[in-house]
């Protein structure tokens, strides 16, 4: 029954915004299209006012890094009809240095969720209320879930008692933990050298 609500919706859609549609598909019962960044606003305002749609819930806004697309990101809007039990989801791919309109006049909870893809992976959002880093702090450089930032970061953050403050240093690494086995996390590394020394007494007798 949900699956033939799609195929109608899918097909109304597809009517009523056929030139601002790139392509559909039904996948795990949830209706998912592709738009252009320029249509936005327009899709998503028809979403939520439309009679047989009534998509009222914006669930979250995602994204994610394809550095070596020339479009580098994508951004997916999750949305929600109570009324008629279907999701739906939105496609967007924009380039690193573009930039999108933000939804948050249509969906109020759009605030944060845009901050966090902000803060997250540098896409900035035009005409928002606020667009401030959310999850990281204020001084902070780069956007952590870009693929190419990297797992251990660029600084870290300690409180200094000399200063009487927290202060930012760049990363460094104790030589322990480059050698560091996951499988036996209590013994610490000074077995693993033990290890190789007695493999390589082995070798030689």
């Amino acid at each position: 029954m949900i699956n033939n609500n799609l195929q109608t919706l899918e097909k109304l859609i597809n009517s009523e915004l056929a030139n601002k549609v790139k392509f559909s598909r039904i996948n795990n019962n949830e209706l998912l299209f592709e738009i252009n960044k320029e249509d936005i606003l327009e899709v998503i305002q028809f979403l939520k006012s439309n009679d047989k749609c009534k998509f009222k819930q914006l669930i979250d806004i995602v994204g994610v890094d394809y550095p070596e697309d020339e479009r580098r990101f994508q951004l997916i809007y999750l949305f929600l009809s109570h009324e008629y039990n279907l999701r739906i989801k939105l496609l967007i791919k924009i380039g690193e240095k573009q930039s999108i309109h933000s939804v948050v006049k249509i969906f109020p909870s759009a605030n944060w969720m845009e901050r966090e893809v902000f803060d997250m992976y540098g896409i900035k959002f035009n005409n928002h209320p606020d667009l401030r880093r959310i999850l990281t702090d204020y001084g902070f450089k780069g956007h952590p879930l870009r693929k190419d930032f990297p797992l251990t970061g660029f600084n870290e953050v300690r409180y200094s008692e000399k200063d009487k403050k927290v202060i930012y240093e760049p990363v460094k690494l104790e030589q322990n933990y480059r050698n560091f086995d996951f499988e036996s996390p209590w013994e610490g590394t000074n077995y693993i050298k033990e290890i190789k020394k007695s493999e390589t007494n082995e070798k030689k007798n």
